[in-house]
């Protein structure tokens, strides 16, 4: 069932503006309260995954409650000034992040979001409440949760009892007696928590207690007795609403996707370097990094122990019995001597499945040494071996070495199977202590991806997600900031706690994900023969590496800063005046204020844009944005791979190594990351001078091997259209063919101009472009580009009814398929808002071919990799790039390569078109491709 999620903005604001220092930019402005509530909404969204949202501010002016009471918040002190200067932005920043803002004139934040919550439980949603106000606590009920981000504090029913000593049904009762004094609303005098509980346990409820009044003795029987006649207004001014007329329905509250450009405008504005630093790319990896980033930077705020969370569904028969907060780690032991150690090898040898995983002493998988190991073989039976701890209680240890050679034979074996989070990882780890892992048996990484693709798979957010449990924070253990240290600073008891849970938590996961693997059986083959072996073929591919010629860099990296210095001098003359190209104010002043550029769109906080697509659209009148647009993309080729790739070589093995992560993108396909080797630019000479400092060793070549047109095939699959299949079983050009079709003549009278029009159609369809996109890109009339569609369909009918037939199944189910089986999840299909809606749609049409694409080339990396292995050839792949395999191949072999890769690549599946593998060779990637 749908979930929504509820912010209490307002609480989250004057939490954040107080509990954080005096944070200012350079300009002065203060900033603490928006990067606050900020980092809390990321947290928030990382732990609960929601197809609906709201962030809900109080409006300015009164409310209905000042009609009743007019004292009602008359005590409150005035806004302070740094506080109000934060209110716009942080509105626009919050928008920007992808969160539908609702501030409605006349009533409380509290009413809001107590009405949303009646109509989502109308409907039979669960709701998540976020606030620290303890008066939403009255919300509560089965299907809400009240959530407090701060204190990491999760209410249910049960919850909201113990921690007030009355149920949701009772809290009214409860605030009308002790009454609010930040919204100075008076209780009964001296009547605190304790004398209210007491009461209403005694009583039932206030209204009880009235009728009673007489009998309730002492000092606190009078003042209540005296404050009978307010006690109904009181309980009235502190009854959350929940049928005020709001703006919009539940509907229009999907999660959006967030606003880069304007994210960009703010945080440079701001100066929030890191967020900005994350949004340009410079920090990539998996959603698990983003997500955890975003857990540290909000737990900084907390002021208040954490405690985990109520399970998050109940258990069946094949389930773990729930167990209170921090129960689940009674079982947890350190092994310090050889009996505990020979123990636990017969645990581990003797065990189905085993969960494993490393603590080291870096993220860099090339890098890391093992500080400890830990082991669980039943859910609460976890133990955790450290080898390399400094400090007071390192004597305990076992010698590193020692343990290895005893250890060695069961992690390189296949006969014990093994489970973890991130494998990949762990596995290089070993590796760079001479230990090969084997017996890989599940990932839960990997599971959780197959399953939920749109979800993020860290171990805190599927702990959270799937058991209900808050696992230890990394920066608990060792700190933060300046003042953390590193894992074998930890002392040993600590990081038994902190490791043990990770090995116990990632067997308790598997138990949930596996069973809803098996259920499923085209997604449990995908989990077991494509994903699973891919990650040992990544491994290799990541310690293989890639060679690459720094010299030839730096030179590259010379005539880019020459020619982006004469572009910076042009830039000035054409601007009549000197100006910082990388700035987005001082460009917006130029093009907008001094050139009298138009305006084509605004950023959240209603400046000009001057993002890539404002100045593409501009480059086709001005030649000032043109130039600009030359300078992005050169500086971003010379920061990002000529300055950059020779500062990544290994010390040791002289090569770059890329981590390839599998569960990022939610279409199947790989991720590159330190370097990204994905989006080195092809088009441009200067791009393609990158790829040519990727080389070969001496008596080697690069090979790539490339899918034809993959995508074209793949619809031809789906569709079955009679006219492009049979383009492509005929080895016709499709582009000629579909341009003859198109334009009503023969192949062999087809023009250039002709065949480039039907290649942009033919890509563009597949993509869902409208006749819009079609004529900005071809810079032709939208009439004449609905024209050309219109044939296209007329001559591919199968193509047409394609579409519609996806596009009906996204509705119907919320998610397509690949060809074998992935499954893409589109959370917009059915929203009201068109623009939302239609872009849903449109990945609908192109999800199905992207993601089969995906997964046709990890088939290929598997067939490849086999076949190198089994025929003991020295060739290795050390790329995969989209729809391309790159391999370091000895030339003795090239032939034999060469031939096989057609074969090997063209086999891995049965379509109802030929796959098509184009292969070439050189001595760098620029000529092999």
């Amino acid at each position: 069932m749908p979930t929504l999620l509820l912010v209490d903005g307002s609480s989250y604001l004057y939490r954040a503006f107080h509990a954080l220092p005096d944070l200012r930019n350079s300009q002065g402005e203060p900033t603490g309260a928006i990067r606050g509530v900020l980092s809390m909404l990321r947290r928030l969204e990382s732990d609960y995954k929601a197809e609906f949202r709201a962030c809900v501010f109080d409006a300015k002016g009164k409310t209905f409650r000042d009609d009743w009471y007019p004292d009602y918040k008359a005590h409150r002190p005035p806004m302070p000034d740094d506080l109000r200067a934060q209110i716009e932005p942080l509105h626009a920043a919050v928008q920007a992040e992808g969160w539908p803002l609702l501030a409605v004139d006349g009533v409380e934040a509290d009413d809001v979001i107590g009405t949303l919550t009646r109509q989502a439980l109308e409907r039979g949603w669960e709701v998540v409440i976020s606030t620290g106000d303890k008066d939403l606590t009255q919300l509560v009920r089965p299907g809400v949760r009240w959530v407090n981000t701060m204190s990491e504090e999760v209410l249910d029913e049960a919850g909201v009892t113990a921690k007030f000593g009355v149920p949701p049904e009772r809290i009214v009762d409860y605030l009308a007696l002790v009454g609010d004094t930040v919204d100075n609303v008076p209780g009964v005098e001296k009547c605190g928590p304790k004398t209210a509980v007491k009461w209403l346990t005694e009583y039932g409820s206030l209204d009880a207690l009235v009728a009673n009044a007489a009998k309730v003795g002492g000092k606190v029987g009078d003042n209540l007795r005296r404050h009978l006649d307010f006690l109904p207004l009181g309980r009235r001014l502190v009854t959350v609403a929940t049928d005020v007329a709001l703006p919009l329905t539940l509907d229009e509250l999907p999660a959006r996707d967030d606003d880069k450009a304007a994210l960009r405008a703010l945080y440079e504005r701001f100066e929030f370097r890191g967020w900005l630093k994350d949004l340009d790319g410079a920090v990539a990896g998996a959603a698990s990094v983003a997500d955890a980033k975003a857990a540290t930077e909000a737990r900084r705020f907390a002021a208040e122990p954490a405690e985990p969370a109520e399970p998050a569904e109940p258990a069946d028969a094949a389930d773990d019995p729930p167990c209170a907060p921090g129960a689940h780690r009674s079982g947890y032991v350190a092994i310090l001597d050889w009996p505990t150690f020979d123990a636990w090898l017969a645990k581990i040898g003797a065990a189905g499945l085993t969960a494993f995983d490393t603590e080291t002493t870096s993220l860099d998988p090339m890098a890391a040494k093992l500080v400890g190991m830990s082991f669980a073989i039943a859910p609460g039976e976890a133990a955790y071996l450290p080898l390399a701890h400094r400090g007071q209680d390192v004597s305990a240890q076992l010698v590193l070495a020692d343990v290895l050679d005893k250890l060695r034979p069961w992690l390189e074996s296949d006969a014990h199977p093994k489970l973890g989070q991130n494998l990949k990882y762990d596995a290089h780890v070993l590796a760079n202590h001479g230990i090969t892992l084997r017996g890989i048996a599940h990932d839960t990484l990997l599971e959780s991806y197959v399953l939920e693709s749109d979800k993020t798979h860290d171990l805190d957010s599927l702990a959270r997600r799937h058991l209900g449990l808050t696992a230890i924070p990394y920066t608990e253990v060792c700190g933060k900031g300046a003042k953390q240290i590193g894992f074998d600073e930890v002392a040993i008891e600590r990081a038994t706690e902190y490791a043990a849970e990770d090995a116990d938590l990632t067997l308790r996961l598997h138990r949930k994900l596996w069973p809803q693997l098996e259920a499923a059986p085209r997604l449990a083959a995908l989990y077991r023969d494509l994903e699973l072996p891919v990650l040992s073929v990544l491994l290799e591919m990541e310690r293989t590496g890639v060679l690459i010629d720094p010299f030839l860099l730096a030179q590259h990296g010379e005539e880019l800063g020459r020619r982006l210095h004469a572009l910076e001098r042009e830039a000035h003359a054409l601007a009549g005046q000197p100006f910082n190209l990388g700035s987005p104010k001082q460009l917006g002043e130029i093009l907008f204020a001094k050139l009298g550029l138009p305006v084509v769109k605004k950023t959240a906080t209603g400046q000009p844009s001057t993002d890539e697509d404002v100045l593409t659209q501009l480059a086709e009148d001005y030649p000032l944005p043109k130039l600009l647009l030359e300078h992005r993309s050169l500086s971003k080729l010379k920061s990002t791979y000529a300055d950059k790739l020779p500062r990544m070589v290994d010390p040791h093995t002289g090569r770059v190594h890329t981590s390839f992560s599998q569960a990022t993108a939610v279409t199947g396909r790989l991720s590159s990351s330190e370097p990204n080797l994905q989006n080195i630019p092809i088009r441009t000479p200067e791009g393609r001078r990158i790829r040519a400092a990727f080389i070969a060793p001496r008596e080697h070549l690069i090979v790539s091997a490339d899918y034809s047109q993959i995508e074209l095939r793949i619809m031809a699959h789906l569709s079955g259209d009679a006219r492009l299949l049979e383009a492509f079983a005929h080895g016709e050009d499709v582009h000629r063919a579909t341009a003859a079709e198109v334009f009503g003549c023969t192949p062999a009278e087809v023009t250039s101009e002709q065949r480039r029009y039907a290649k942009v159609i033919n890509f563009g369809l597949i993509y869902g472009m409208s006749a819009h996109g079609l004529a900005k890109n071809l810079g032709i009339e939208r009439a004449a580009a609905q024209g050309w569609i219109d044939r296209y369909f007329a001559r591919y009918p199968g193509v047409a009814d394609y579409m519609e037939r996806i596009k009906a199944e996204a509705k119907a189910q919320g998610y397509v398929e690949t060809v074998f089986g992935r499954r893409l999840y589109l959370p917009e299909i059915r929203a009201q808002q068109a623009g939302r809606r239609q872009a849903a749609e449109r990945a609908a049409i192109n999800a199905p071919m992207q993601g089969t694409a995906a997964d046709l080339i990890k088939k290929a990396m598997i067939a490849v990799s086999r076949w190198l292995a089994g025929s003991a050839l020295k060739s290795k792949l050390v790329l995969q790039v989209h729809d391309e395999l790159v391999l370091e191949v000895p030339k003795a072999e090239l032939e034999l390569v060469r031939a096989e890769l057609p074969r090997l690549m063209g086999e891995v599946a049965v379509l109802e078109v030929p796959l098509l593998v184009e292969v070439g060779a050189g001595e760098n990637w620029d000529e092999a491709h």
